[in-house]
């Protein structure tokens, strides 16, 4: 498993484009793995033959463990479980290209666990059963003995759904009219501590993605190590739409795709950044990283989990420009096809609930930025303009800011400046 993000840990083998006995050329895509940041593919280092797959779809491994065997073609799965102790002449499949390549103690320690991991992965003789490495990993997380579990995949292979099966079973006793085998293998599943929760069988378990498991962490210790505060602000977006509905009537004019309030937003923001860079930073212990570059990151739901691609330079694109940035990255976000360095680096984030009907709402920074911009939904809004009420156009944004970073009078500054440009859209594009 090669190291294919900087904050990398595991991967998870979401599917092999290629099968055991197919030849391989350097470069060819051999599959893709999913890891923090996206779906990622994974190509051969080297010409061959595609002699094992170690690792099965669905299986989270740790970098560096062997996940595929890449030879000349005479080291076949049959003749790897013959001879178990017989370190094959092939290669493990580790990296991509040099650029992402293991550093060289990680490859060193790779290759050592190289011929341990073949021999545990392909020795299945006696009574030790066939099962995947996702099964193994599921038994022991909820307390399976999956040496008792029945396998119904090829040959008699354990698979991560025996595993729940059996787990289930056993939470769930069969009394009268339970059938031998399944009253088996509920008797041999080790039983887990009761915890609170809910009644046994009345949920599903539905395992994180990788992309849901890092965003838990790194939010999770965004919120305990960075003090965040909150400031609100009311915008009155009014003339926004109606320089919107201009600006589009022109672009359609001409042939060009439309932008949104959203898009306006972001330029807004990145002008506002520009003017006063005192947002636009990192906490490094005892010293703050002021970025040059404006690169806003753009919160966008997948089935898979939050994602947000940045928008480089964005301070130095015109409006049309970030809709379309964010129109093709948004849709290969949510296919999952978005490369590494087009989610990282981002200097600030804003993550719009507006479409949904949410009207205010806080974030939680995404580190190591140091503050969000939370959007909610414009709505109307009766106001006071001198001496008569008028019909309005509100909108609210939320500043999270990381205290360390940015103070109180700081972050109530930016919102002051962004709130200004906001009600004069004509200041956003001059």
């Amino acid at each position: 498993m090669p190291r294919l993000s900087d904050t990398m840990e595991d991967g998870v083998v979401s599917a092999w484009l290629k099968q055991v006995g197919d030849k391989v050329t350097r470069g060819e895509v051999l599959a893709e793995i999913e890891t923090d940041k996206a779906l990622m593919e994974l190509e051969a280092y080297d010409d061959g033959i595609l002699e094992q797959i170690i690792a099965e779809p669905g299986a989270r491994i740790p970098i560096g463990e062997l996940i595929a065997i890449v030879g000349d073609g005479t080291g076949t799965a049959a003749q790897a479980a013959a001879q178990p102790t017989t370190a094959p002449t092939t290669t493990a499949v580790e990296t991509t290209t040099p650029a992402t390549a293991l550093p060289p103690r990680e490859t060193n320690e790779a290759s050592n666990k190289s011929g341990s991991t073949t021999t545990t992965s392909v020795q299945q003789s006696g009574d030790r059963k066939k099962s995947s490495p996702l099964a193994r990993k599921i038994a022991r997380e909820i307390g399976v003995d999956i040496t008792a579990v029945i396998g119904t995949g090829p040959g008699g292979r354990i698979t991560r759904h025996d595993v729940e099966a059996a787990h289930r079973n056993a939470e769930t006793p069969h009394t009268f009219g339970a059938s031998s085998e399944v009253a088996g293998s509920a008797a041999a599943v080790t039983s887990t501590p009761a915890t609170a929760g809910p009644v046994s069988g009345d949920y599903e378990e539905v395992p994180l993605t990788s992309i849901q498991r890092v965003s838990a962490t790194r939010l999770t210790e965004s919120k305990q190590q960075a003090p965040h505060i909150y400031l609100t602000s009311a915008i009155d977006v009014t003339d926004l739409f109606a320089f919107r509905t201009q600006i589009n009537q022109s672009l359609e004019a001409a042939g060009e795709g439309k932008v949104s309030i959203n898009d306006l937003l972001v330029k807004a923001v990145a002008t506002t950044l520009r003017r006063d860079p005192s947002v636009n930073v990192s906490f490094a212990g005892d010293k703050l990283l002021r970025h040059n570059g404006i690169h806003l990151g753009i919160a966008v739901a997948t089935p898979a989990g939050l994602l947000v691609p940045v928008i480089r330079d964005a301070d130095r694109k015109s409006v049309s420009e970030i809709a379309a940035d964010s129109r093709d990255k948004a849709v290969r976000a949510r296919d999952r096809k978005l490369r590494a360095d087009e989610m990282s680096g981002g200097t600030f984030t804003i993550s719009n609930l507006g479409m949904f009907g949410i009207e205010q709402f806080t974030a939680v920074i995404n580190p190591p930025e140091s503050a969000i911009l939370a959007v909610g939904a414009a709505r109307e809004e009766l106001r006071l303009n001198e001496d008569h009420v008028t019909a309005r156009q509100v909108l609210r944004v939320t500043l999270s800011a990381d205290h360390r970073a940015i103070d109180g009078a700081v972050a109530a500054q930016f919102l002051s400046q962004l709130k200004e440009l906001l009600e004069h859209p004509l200041r956003i594009v001059t």
